[in-house]
């Protein structure tokens, strides 16, 4: 008996206390887990893996949220022909300054008629020395036309504006341009060609003026201009956004006609006629084309140079 005593002591001598059900965890455990998730949506899966990449590349690109930028310079339109002319082409101004009995000769009725057709322009009558104060003495001939500031845009409006059409961005920087009317004609062409916009520095660079307008005919209402601080910098960030970066020079590794990188999201740099791409520039280029030209030019225009790129880029996306 005492034998008999021991080995139970021993059977249960390994026991460390109240000994519990499985509290249904047996029962959870023969439960289905649902149906099978989508291959997609699989640790592992290669579906899995393809759609994570789609969904880096689409927060890549999504567009920022729309930022306005700097504003330029309130501006002067002096002289009968320039104030005229400005007129008629549409440039944006908010008052029309009139000499005090001035002679009242075709140019003058013809800008007076202009200004009140827009509907939104003030006439305003002054005498002849306030005019020369506010002109800086220059030679008016009795009208001056008050050009306001120009409202630049973002850079980050101008690919937001694309991506909101479903389409890929395509903008044109310049670098060193600084004729207004280079400028004004290639907001033309981009407008022409589908473009969403152009990127300009704010130092040594033609800004928006009266003379740009005038030159984008009527365009620039419709294409907006970006203004910098840092040029290498903006194109920088349009990298960091998946754009190509594409260079204009007349020594480039690539031509123009060659280059399948214009048939997607793009940046176009246009150097200035004289000097071409800064160097900083240029290196922060991911391609440099060149337009090649049998004829023996070493260089084209600015604008022309830009309307021939946007030609074959929008060619490619056609």
């Amino acid at each position: 008996m005492a034998g008999n005593s021991q080995r139970r002591n021993r059977r249960t001598s390994n026991k460390k206390g109240m000994q519990v059900g499985s509290g249904g965890q047996r029962r959870r455990g023969l439960e289905g887990k649902g149906p099978t998730p989508p291959a997609s949506a699989r640790k592992g899966h290669k579906k899995n893996r393809v759609a994570n990449a789609q969904a880096r590349q689409a927060a890549v690109r999504r567009p920022a949220p729309r930022r306005g930028g700097a504003k330029g310079t309130s501006e002067m339109v002096v002289g009968r022909n320039p104030v005229y002319e400005a007129l008629r082409d549409g440039v944006p101004a908010t008052t029309l300054y009139v000499q005090q009995y001035i002679d009242n000769d075709e140019r003058v009725r013809e800008a007076l008629q202009l200004a009140g057709q827009r509907g939104n322009i003030n006439l305003m009558e002054a005498p002849r020395p306030e005019l020369d104060r506010m002109t800086n003495g220059l030679n008016h001939q009795g009208l001056v036309l008050q050009v306001p500031p120009y409202e630049y845009a973002h850079p980050e409006d101008l690919t937001a504006a694309a991506y909101d059409n479903g389409e890929d961005p395509l903008i044109v920087a310049l670098d060193g341009v600084t004729d207004p009317r280079n400028l004004g004609a290639i907001v033309r062409s981009v407008s022409a060609f589908g473009g969403h916009g152009v990127v300009v520095p704010e130092r040594r660079a033609a800004g928006m003026t009266a003379g740009a307008w005038k030159s984008s005919a009527g365009t620039a209402a419709r294409t907006p201009v970006s203004r910098v601080t840092n040029l290498t910098r903006a194109l920088e960030g349009y990298q960091k956004a998946g754009i190509t970066v594409v260079g204009l020079a007349a020594d480039g590794e690539h031509t123009v006609q060659d280059l399948e990188a214009l048939g997607g999201p793009v940046v176009i740099v246009i150097g200035s006629e004289g000097k071409g791409l800064g160097r900083l520039v240029g290196e922060t280029c991911d391609y440099r084309v060149r337009i090649p030209m049998p004829g023996g030019a070493e260089s084209l225009n600015a604008g022309v140079a830009a309307g021939i790129v946007l030609y074959e880029t929008a060619r490619r996306r056609a």
